[in-house]
């Protein structure tokens, strides 16, 4: 375990860093009984941490110059940046003012500058902290690799720890969308797709809403495009083959899009129409049908 103060922190005893504060039951499902207005978080050591007195003397300084919290809120308390080798060493205070322990799990991290700017971005698993006691304040290392780092600059004060906390998966309508469909329609799209959850985090994948042969024998198929990634994304060519219950290939071809984006953590539903000489079976049955991307060199 790399040490609190590496550099000599005898003359000037002040933490480098600001705090950031989350409710608690945005990391932990079972929150204590608040009684009081404000909690004093008190020090708490990890066992496995071997703190040289002078070192807590120190912490347990910084620790009380910091505001109290309100019942059921989690706080990181910045403390000390500082580089080393190929890695970036930030020290924080975990503060819990919650009326009982808590265990944290794998969570994003991130690094943000003095005007809000992110400069670094890692998961931790934070299930290492250990049970962090009711109404305590642990001090803890966040190492984030060069590879983690997304700023050239990193200042040395005024910077954060936040918690990413994501907001819940989302409807992305089009503007066409948005203005075509009834109330009723767009109501069961938002259920469908909070009950649905989120994708994996990285992955965007393809759900099939609707599927339906037109009058000129083309194939119009709905699929809802889910994003999992913190960032838009955009799609230029969609190579589309549907199949249907007999897994028996009903259509394929390519579609060409023009600045079409999908907005990150939301699922954007979109219409394709497959042209007559695209669709490949008379009598498809749709009692259960998908939809995937494939490898193929025709466009529409």
């Amino acid at each position: 375990m790399f040490s609190f103060f590496k550099k000599n922190k005898k003359d000037i005893v002040k933490k480098q860093g600001e705090d950031t504060v989350i409710p608690s039951k945005e990391l932990v499902d079972d929150e204590g009984v608040a009684q009081e207005q404000e909690v004093y978080t008190e020090l708490s050591i990890h066992p496995s941490m071997n703190v040289p007195l002078e070192t807590q003397y120190v912490l347990r300084f910084l620790n009380n110059e910091l505001p109290p919290l309100k019942p059921n809120q989690v706080s990181l308390s910045g403390i000390e940046l500082r580089a080393e080798e190929d890695q970036l060493i930030v020290s924080a205070f975990v503060r819990n003012s919650v009326s009982k322990g808590i265990r944290l799990a794998e969570s994003s991290i991130l690094l943000i500058g003095p005007n809000g700017e992110h400069l670094a971005r890692k998961r931790f698993d934070l299930a290492e902290l250990g049970e962090i006691p009711a109404k305590s304040s642990r001090p803890w290392h966040f190492n984030f690799h060069l590879s983690d780092v997304i700023s050239a600059e990193i200042p040395s004060e005024g910077w954060k720890l936040a918690f990413e906390i994501k907001a819940p998966h989302r409807l992305d309508l089009d503007a066409s969308w948005e203005n075509a469909l009834p109330v009723e329609e767009k109501e069961k799209l938002v259920q469908m797709v909070e009950s649905l959850g989120a994708p994996k985090e990285g992955e965007v994948n393809f759900l099939g809403l609707q599927a339906r042969k037109n009058e000129d024998s083309g194939l119009s198929v709905t699929i809802l495009i889910r994003n999992g990634n913190d960032k838009n994304i955009q799609l230029h060519q969609l190579p589309l083959q549907v199949e249907d219950a007999s897994g028996e290939i009903v259509a394929k071809g390519g579609f060409a899009l023009d600045q079409f984006e999908v907005k990150a953590n939301t699922s954007k539903p979109w219409t394709f129409i497959f042209p007559r000489e695209l669709v490949l079976a008379e009598d498809p049955d749709f009692s259960r049908w998908k939809v995937q991307i494939v490898e193929q060199k025709e466009t529409v």
